[in-house]
C-alpha cells in the first residue's frame, strides 16, 4: 500500500521561507513522478510543481515559479518543496501527489494524471 506523508507546514511571516517533505512508502520511489498542489477554501485544487521519475525534468506554475523548488532524494524516498519569498496568497492546504503514468523525464501537471494523494499540510502566509 501507498503511503505519502507530509510534513513541514507552518504559520510564516510574508518573506519568509518553508520546506515542505513528503515521504513515501510501500513502492519504490524511483517508480514515481511526484507532485504538489494547494488547495483553498471554496476553490479547485490547483497546481504548484511536479518532477519527473528520474529527476531530471521539473515543471512549476507561473504564480510560484522563481520562488519555489521541488527537488527529490531517492535514497529518502523524499520529495520536497522549498518555498522562498512567500506571499500571503501562498496560503493553502498543500499536497503532495504520486504518478505512475507517463515517461520518464515528464513532469506531470494534471490532478487526474496522479495516482496517490497524501493528506495535506496547512501552510499560513501572515501578512
Amino acid at each position: 500500500q501507498v503511503q505519502l506523508i507530509e510534513s513541514g507546514g507552518g504559520l510564516v511571516q510574508a518573506g519568509g521561507s518553508l520546506r515542505l517533505s513528503c515521504a513515501v512508502s510501500g513502492r519504490t520511489f524511483s517508480s514515481f513522478a511526484m507532485g504538489w498542489f494547494r488547495q483553498t477554501p471554496g476553490k479547485e485544487r490547483e497546481f504548484v510543481a511536479a518532477i519527473s521519475r528520474l529527476g531530471g525534468s521539473t515543471y512549476y506554475a507561473d504564480s510560484v515559479k522563481g520562488r519555489f523548488t521541488i527537488s527529490s532524494d531517492n535514497a529518502k524516498n523524499t520529495v520536497y518543496l522549498q518555498m522562498n519569498s512567500l506571499k500571503p496568497e501562498d496560503t493553502a492546504v498543500y499536497y503532495c501527489a504520486a504518478s505512475e503514468r507517463g515517461l520518464n523525464y515528464y513532469a506531470p501537471q494534471q490532478e487526474w494524471e496522479y495516482d496517490y494523494w497524501g493528506q495535506g499540510t496547512q501552510v499560513t502566509v501572515s501578512s
